[in-house]
């Protein structure tokens, strides 16, 4: 499969998700979350620094109930210029 290489948007976008999870860790060990996520340390430390700038879904959905994170409140953080109510199709 060939992917579209991402924007500068959707790079800078892919490091704040970074910055919002590794925020949202405190002091809790990068190992430790990754574990209860159920991904693995390297991929944890790949989001976290922005390498990975567009995780999969559910790789986000088990960081943020691990890390007490809402999902509707990481999207419009993220996302701050998308109109509220716009629905945009998934992806498939």
């Amino acid at each position: 499969m060939v992917r579209t290489p991402l924007t500068e948007e959707q790079r800078d976008r892919g490091k704040a998700l970074g910055q919002v999870l590794r925020a949202a860790r405190g002091p809790r060990s990068a190992a430790a979350v990754a574990h209860e996520a159920g991904i693995s340390l390297d991929t944890l430390r790949k989001i976290e620094r922005g390498a990975i700038a567009a995780p999969a879904f559910f790789t986000v959905a088990a960081l943020a109930r691990v890390l007490d994170l809402d999902l509707g409140v990481l999207a419009r953080t993220l996302m701050p210029d998308e109109q509220p109510g716009r629905q945009t199709p998934l992806a498939g």
